[in-house]
Parts: structure tokens; C-alpha cells; sequence
């Protein structure tokens, strides 16, 4: 398993009458947590106040957690369903699912392959149901709608490369979880042009194809090297409780077929044509 040792700094920040869009924050006072620390504080800090997050179709909770020390807030979802088959805007879906779970996956699975962009998710028992609490992101200057609105010259950031490499990412990571509900609202991009990829409860489908391999043009040589050493065991340990076997095997049938895909571009193309590092 990949460690995650490079120290995380995260921000103070009360909740009070802050509107939903996360890059409207008062500055925060700056303070470090380890991961370990980070995971018990959302464990086991004191839930003090709640407030409904407005936009998406899943119900989700902003919420200021306190153990007496640190004061931070978190996303609190607890959506869990299941239906065998779900309908909306002309599209039919089989085996659909609207998991909490997903959240936690989605975090485990980019921690295994070394992407530091997905925040931090921990199931806990929030009053009496189980729950995703995610780490809320300070920080956020946009969503990718903000982004879409800016100026021409300003939309690709001051690294139009650098930006250009997380999206693809962002596409590979997507495509490996089978994320079908990606959207432009939960793409954020904070004040250093670091894009954050949250939301994952309708992930993690059982196809066993690539959506739109088309767009996986380019690939990080450090993802798709840490893709190549996952294993069904490995995975079974670090999701345990979170994504089932079938979930799982889904996964790295995936991976067999994005690890081919990039191989082949490579043959073709070369690899300085395709493979890049952050």
C-alpha cells in the first residue's frame, strides 16, 4: 500500500453563516494533522452544528466538528440505495446504487495509487444510520462551472500544463471507478489550481468496459504504475466493508483494460507522445 506520509496541512475554520460555495471562507488559521490524526478527528470529534448543503440530488450535511482542540468542517453523507433499475432524464440504469460507502471507496482506492486530490472520507454512526464524513475542503476559489465562466486567458490557471495533466487524472481515476455522475460541481479547484475530486456515491459500477476511452489521450506514468500493482487481495483488505467482491473484481477489470489501452498507445504513439509525470 502506498503511504501516505507527507503530512497534510489542513485549516481552522468555524462554520457560522458561511455560504454552500466552499471559496467563499474567511481566512483560516493554518494548523497540521497528520493522516492518523486526521482520520480519528473525523471519527470521533463532536458533531456541534449541522446545515443542509444546497444543489445535487443527494441529501448531504455540512457540518463544524470540535474535539476541544481542533474546530473543522466535514460533508456528512448517509444516501444508501439500491434499486434494479432506476430512471432519470431518458436514461435507464441496472443494479443502480447511491452509496455512502462509495465515498469512503474513492478515497482508499486514490490513497492506494498515491493521489493526494481526493479528501479524506471515514464511516461513522451519525445520529443512529451509517455515514461518509469527508473532510470539507478549504480553500476553493471555484467549482469547475466558476472555471468555465472565467475569461479565455484565465480559465486554464497559470499552468495550463499542469492543469491539463490532472484532468487527466481526473479522467483516469474516473474511468477506473466507473464514475457515471461526475459533474462540473464537484470538480473544485482551490487557490493553488489543485483540482479536488469529491462526490463519489454513484461510482464504482460493475461494467466491465471504459466509458469514453477516446479521452485517455495522455497518462501519468506514477498512476498507471501503481494501477499495475493492485491486487484483489490488497484491495479486499483496504475495502473491507466498503465495496463488495463483485465492486472489487469490477475494479480490476477495469485496470486490465486502461493499463492495455495506454500500452497500446504507446506501441503506436511512443511513449514520450503519452505518458507524462506530474
Amino acid at each position: 500500500m502506498h503511504q501516505f506520509r507527507r503530512t497534510l496541512v489542513v485549516a481552522l475554520v468555524l462554520l457560522g453563516a458561511a455560504p454552500v460555495l466552499q471559496g467563499q471562507q474567511p481566512a483560516p488559521t493554518a494548523v497540521t494533522l497528520s493522516p492518523k490524526e486526521m482520520d480519528v478527528f473525523l471519527r470521533t470529534a463532536k458533531i456541534q452544528k449541522k446545515a443542509r448543503v444546497s444543489g445535487g440530488v443527494t441529501d448531504t450535511l455540512r457540518a463544524t466538528l470540535s474535539d476541544g482542540h481542533v474546530t473543522h468542517d466535514a460533508q456528512i453523507q448517509t444516501v444508501d440505495i439500491a434499486q434494479p433499475v432506476f430512471e432519470a432524464g431518458g436514461a435507464t440504469e441496472i443494479n443502480f446504487k447511491d452509496t455512502y460507502r462509495y465515498n469512503i471507496g474513492a478515497y482508499r482506492l486514490a490513497r492506494l495509487l498515491g493521489m493526494e486530490n481526493v479528501p479524506m472520507s471515514v464511516k461513522r454512526i451519525v445520529e443512529g444510520k451509517d455515514a461518509a464524513v469527508t473532510w470539507w475542503i478549504d480553500g476553493i476559489q471555484f467549482d469547475e462551472h466558476g472555471r468555465l465562466k472565467l475569461d479565455a486567458k484565465d480559465k486554464e490557471g497559470p499552468d495550463a500544463e499542469r492543469m491539463a495533466k490532472q484532468t487527466f487524472d481526473r479522467l483516469l481515476f474516473d474511468e477506473l471507478i466507473q464514475n457515471r455522475d461526475r459533474n462540473a460541481g464537484n470538480l473544485l479547484w482551490d487557490k493553488d489550481w489543485k483540482l479536488w475530486l469529491i462526490d463519489h456515491t454513484r461510482a464504482f459500477r460493475l461494467g466491465g468496459e471504459l466509458m469514453k476511452p477516446e479521452q485517455l489521450t495522455r497518462g501519468n506514468r506514477a498512476l498507471l504504475a501503481a494501477m499495475r500493482t493492485l491486487t484483489f487481495d490488497q484491495l479486499k483488505m483496504a475495502m473491507d466493508g466498503v465495496l463488495t467482491k463483485q465492486e472489487i473484481t469490477a475494479v480490476l477489470v477495469r485496470r486490465d483494460l486502461l493499463i492495455k489501452w495506454f500500452d497500446d498507445r504507446v506501441t503506436r504513439l511512443g511513449e514520450a507522445a503519452v505518458l507524462f509525470t506530474m
